[in-house]
């Protein structure tokens, strides 16, 4: 059974939707950000998928997030936003902050 589980927010802090799918396996969203993050997908979704855990990146639902399929016992979704974090080229950077 899927349920959602939906936590308003104020605008200046982080907003989530944790939807759980199977027993252990959830999605979780992330807002990115970042000077020319848009033109480095590529690598937003290689930086995610390496993480243990993380079962599936969608970058195409919604414009400027990553749905994150991932088994949240081998993944915590701050090592999530710290991977996208982790993107960087020469005078770029990419940003990650998960939507709670």
């Amino acid at each position: 059974m899927n349920t959602i589980i939906k936590v308003g927010c104020l605008i200046g802090f982080i907003c989530a939707v944790t939807t759980p799918v199977f027993a252990g396996e959830q999605k979780i969203m992330l807002m990115l950000g970042g000077k020319f993050c848009e033109a480095y997908l590529g690598d937003v979704e290689a930086a995610l998928t390496k993480l243990s855990g993380v079962k599936g990146v969608d970058l195409k639902s919604m414009k400027g997030h990553a749905v994150v399929t991932l088994d949240g016992e081998k993944v915590k979704a701050n090592q999530l936003a710290a991977a996208v974090n982790g993107v960087k080229g020469d005078g770029w950077h990419c940003t990650g902050q998960v939507m709670k």
